[in-house]
């Protein structure tokens, strides 16, 4: 059996994915999540029972646990010592952040800085991470890119995930632990989340429900399909950071640094306007969407578009799923799970 990698958030969207691959590759896979009921619960026990099907015996252990929990997650650490940790838990969601700021900061902040406590003291090689998109904030120049500085979030949630760039660099600079983090553009696919637009949007197209409409349609997604993101997390997963030798500290990087750390854009450098995903799907799904035009939501932003240049460079792969293929596998296994 391969190396022990410890899977946060593992019966998350993203997490279960990735659990899976490592699972059918000969890794041996902790995973570790709380199933909250901040979406139903059930959904998530449908994806852990997907990554059952595929783990060879003892390949494959579940921890119901939360990374707040600091004993536990302590514990835990000392017991399996993983050699990969990746970071998927994280209270997701810009809206919720305006309702219940206090989730955000328990886990994203205080559950996030008891896992680099957890890698530090258990000889983790490499940490891999969740960042986003929304770190670039009020930023309107387009493509994104990691140079960029991000010091304009306009929600909770996105000011966590750039706090846990900065913790996460600490730890490198201080305790040499390889740190990467992956800023995910919109990810959607099989599976996904029932909070986010593909998942809303389906459900409520086949219902001849309306569906929310925000700032009138004039948005712009950079959708990145699941199996890209999998795909570039276990690249990194095979090559941890490391430290930029020709760092500059008068004129430092913001995406590298003298320690082992890095920070990535991920996601499919097409931006699409909301009203052609919502067109595909459309076609897809055989039904036309009843549209109901909102205005621009709080904490929201109005374009998204990665610059995926440093992250090719780096594990020689690029996101290039079409909206329509990932769209027809998205509808596909949605009308099947739920019939």
């Amino acid at each position: 059996m391969g190396r022990t990698v410890l899977v946060t958030g593992a019966a998350g969207f993203i997490g279960a994915a990735l659990s899976r691959r490592l699972l059918q590759r000969g890794d041996r896979v902790v995973g570790l999540d709380n199933l909250n009921n901040y979406y139903d619960p059930s959904l998530k026990q449908a994806r852990l029972g997907q990554i059952e099907a595929v783990a060879p015996s003892g390949a494959w252990r579940f921890e119901r646990l939360a990374l707040e929990d600091g004993e536990s997650l302590t514990a835990l650490f000392a017991e399996e010592r993983p050699k990969v940790v990746v970071n998927l838990a994280a209270q997701a969601g810009v809206r919720y952040s305006l309702e219940n700021p206090a989730a955000y900061i328990q886990s994203n902040l205080v559950g996030f800085g008891n896992l680099l406590e957890g890698c530090r003291h258990s000889g983790t090689e490499n940490l891999v991470y969740a960042s986003s998109s929304s770190v670039y904030g009020g930023n309107r120049n387009l493509p994104f890119h990691e140079r960029q500085p991000v010091n304009h979030p306009v929600s909770l949630y996105a000011a966590s995930k750039k706090a846990n760039e900065l913790m996460a660099h600490t730890y490198s600079h201080l305790y040499g632990l390889p740190a990467t983090g992956l800023r995910f553009f919109t990810v959607y696919g099989p599976w996904g989340r029932p909070d986010m637009a593909p998942m809303l949007f389906a459900k409520a197209i086949l219902a001849g429900e309306p569906i929310k409409v925000f700032n009138h349609g004039k948005m712009q997604r950079d959708f990145t399909y699941i199996d890209d993101i999998v795909e570039g997390v276990l690249r990194c997963c095979d090559k941890p950071a490391t430290s930029n030798a020709a760092f500059d500290p008068l004129q430092p990087d913001p995406a590298t640094a003298a320690a082992p750390h890095r920070v990535f854009n991920i996601g499919n450098s097409q931006p699409i306007e909301l009203l052609r995903f919502i067109e595909v799907m459309e076609q897809t799904l055989g039904r036309e969407a009843v549209k109901d035009y909102q205005p621009m939501q709080p904490g929201d932003v109005v374009s998204t578009a990665a610059d995926t240049s440093a992250l090719e460079s780096w594990i020689g792969f690029k996101p290039a799923t079409s909206l329509v293929c990932g769209i027809k596998n998205f509808t596909e296994w949605f009308t099947d799970f739920y019939d």
